[in-house]
């Protein structure tokens, strides 16, 4: 049995959001191993998308927030499944733009993650400076030309790492794409982010989580956030 971890480290530490879950039992091991989001992805026709009652269902049993992801939905869509699932959180992850986000805002209490794939440097100060003062959250996804996101790709560390100081206040950074319970603690130690996201990088197959490797991944971004300045 692994000896648990020092309270105050862990409130030093990120915090931990396991996405693309498409079984109860994932979810609960996730829930068991301390994870602080439960991710669901929202919108139709992606390999691991659930419908709304599945995300309400699994925040129900568990009491952890869940976040429902939506890729270029319209804004009645959007509201409708989130309202339907229960979420907390929305994770747009298509060309949202800050006039949707402002909409959503009128429509429920959400807090409200952006994501964005990236590949440039410039792309994430651009970002930035688009939803500092709209969005709650900014989330950095690796590029691949044919998914919007959980491709397991990681964005480009070295380039991130120099604007990680330009987040403002209010704006949470959440690191995502590739990060895997082996590479989870560098990502932590270089980047700093508030939340760390993982979906493939726990996976047995796709869209089938495992619960050791989901509680090495989360035990392994905390102590190293514990271990660094924050």
């Amino acid at each position: 049995m692994s000896t648990p971890m020092d309270p105050r480290a862990i409130e030093l530490a990120p915090r931990v959001k396991i996405c693309g879950l498409t079984r109860v039992e994932d979810a609960r091991a996730a829930a068991h191993a301390g994870a602080d989001f439960l991710g669901t992805i929202l919108s139709e026709g992606y390999g691991r998308s659930v419908a709304p009652d599945f995300a309400r269902s699994i925040g129900e049993e568990t009491g952890r927030a869940v976040v429902g992801v939506m890729v270029d939905e319209p804004l009645g869509r959007i509201v409708e499944r989130a309202e339907l699932g229960g979420v907390a959180v929305l994770q747009l992850h298509g060309s949202e733009s800050p006039d949707l986000i402002e909409s959503l805002r009128r429509h429920g209490d959400w807090t409200i993650w952006k994501a964005m794939r990236v590949r440039t440097q410039e792309e994430v100060e651009e970002a930035i400076s688009t939803f500092r003062g709209i969005a709650d959250g900014l989330l950095l996804d690796g590029w691949h030309p044919e998914h919007a996101g959980g491709s397991g790709v990681r964005f480009p560390w070295d380039l991130v790492a120099p604007v990680r100081y330009r987040f403002p206040e209010g704006l949470t950074f959440i690191a995502a794409g590739g990060l895997r319970p082996d590479n989870v603690g560098e990502a932590v130690e270089r980047l700093d982010p508030d939340i760390v996201d993982v979906s493939s990088g726990v996976e047995i197959t796709h869209g089938v989580k495992d619960a050791g490797r989901i509680h090495a991944f989360i035990r392994n971004a905390r102590t190293a956030g514990a271990e660094g300045p924050r």
